[in-house]
């Protein structure tokens, strides 16, 4: 019985829930810069106490993963996403208003898990909305929607960085604006049809493989988890170290300003962008897996470049720009499309939550240490990351293509 829902308004589903991807890039950019430079300087603070408050930033949207993943799969999708706006909007009011390293510190970690709570259950109602043929493209356009955060939160800081402290604060004004104002749209969408015919068949007491949390931890699925996870958490470290401390490093490496990092920055995010809608163009075609390859390479280059000519301003900005185009064809852009395309819908989320978890928490571990490290030594920093991009780029392209699809495990048995 084919119970597959047609989907209504997929690209408006694809825009307010693909917002997750905009908001936690522009959180995880904007605690970046203001945290590690413009609240540095105004409240004194050690580059132990940047990377506390920055890596448990990470922490908690890896805590926030893993539970609203698993919310979303046993309660709705509409339901979690709806309430992490909320908590979305305190975490950044917090940040606003932060006079010391202990208010600091509590807006990162709210903020943290509304973002991770968000993230899962988003993409997977952008990819139960999307018609066939359409949802790689459309789960792909939520990494373009990341970009864009970047991109704009890039512009703001260039503007606001010569205000010090209060420019900071009104950058964190903006993300509590924007997301109320997601979280009023967000209220005027419909559960995820795909969802609900998958609770309603259990319910129904239909026997749906898949769809029991202890699953997760045999094969096959235990599989998919592994593999997935693996990838995006060796992916994520040169990500997270550029997203929240590649203007710390551009300032204290590279010698360079806050306001040419923001502008430049903007610059191969534009490039970024304009590769990200190409993507979207055959990431559901045979071309998919040629363009990942593509896109690993590239982001390998970008971290060996610098330990080949030397750390400066300029070698830093190639840094960004080559890992910000092979991005847009490989690490979290493709990590999304694996992740709704191995798993049932009823762990579609919790298994994404927990491989986002996983990913993050490694993150998080390496980013309490990355201001001293890098300072310390940039090249073993740089060289670390390189060698972990490969690895990742090697699971792309020989493991993760082997695994089951979603559709061949989810089946009914009557």
């Amino acid at each position: 019985m084919d119970s597959t829902p047609t989907p209504v308004r997929p690209w408006r589903t694809a825009l307010l829930a693909g917002m997750a991807s905009f908001l936690d890039s522009s959180a995880l950019v904007s605690a970046g810069i203001v945290v590690g430079t413009l609240y540095a300087e105004d409240m004194g603070l050690s580059e132990a106490q940047i990377g506390l408050v920055l890596g448990s930033q990470t922490m908690a949207f890896a805590l926030g993963a893993l539970f609203g993943g698993r919310l979303g799969d046993r309660f709705g999708r509409r339901r979690v996403f709806t309430w992490s706006m909320v908590v979305y909007a305190l975490g950044a009011a917090l940040l606003a208003v932060a006079g010391g390293p202990a208010p600091l510190l509590a807006g990162a970690v709210v903020i943290g898990l509304a973002i991770g709570a968000d993230l899962p259950v988003s993409l997977a109602m952008i990819n139960e909305q999307a018609p066939e043929g359409k949802k790689a493209t459309l789960v792909v356009f939520s990494s373009v929607l990341w970009n864009i955060g970047i991109a704009v939160t890039m512009l703001i800081s260039a503007v606001l960085s010569g205000f010090g402290a209060a420019g900071g604060r009104v950058l964190f004004g903006y993300l509590v604006v924007v997301a109320l104002i997601v979280l009023g749209l967000r209220l005027t969408m419909r559960e995820s049809a795909e969802w609900q015919a998958a609770r309603r068949a259990v319910e129904g007491g239909e026997s749906v493989r898949f769809r029991d949390l202890a699953q997760l931890i045999r094969p096959p699925l235990l599989v998919g988890v592994v593999a997935t996870g693996l990838y995006y958490a060796m992916w994520n470290v040169g990500a997270n170290t550029m997203g929240q401390f590649g203007s710390f490093l551009y300032v204290n490496v590279g010698g360079g300003e806050v306001a040419t990092y923001s502008l430049v920055s903007t610059i191969g995010l534009g490039v970024g962008l304009l590769a990200g809608f190409v993507f979207m163009r055959f990431v559901d075609t045979a071309a998919r897996p040629h363009m990942f390859v593509a896109g690993s390479v590239l982001i390998v280059l970008a971290w060996i470049f610098p330990l080949l000519v030397g750390f400066s301003e300029f070698s830093l900005l190639v840094t960004l720009l080559l890992s910000g185009l092979g991005n847009s064809f490989a690490g979290e852009t493709i990590y999304k499309v694996w992740s709704q395309e191995s798993f049932p819908t009823l762990l579609r989320g919790t298994a994404q939550g927990t491989t986002i978890a996983f990913g993050r928490v490694v993150a998080a571990l390496v980013g309490f240490g990355t201001p001293a490290l890098a300072s310390a030594s940039p090249a073993l920093t740089f060289a670390g990351v390189a060698v972990l991009a490969v690895l990742a780029g090697g699971i792309g392209v020989l493991w993760i293509p082997r695994l089951p699809g979603a559709r061949q495990l989810a089946v009914v048995d009557h």
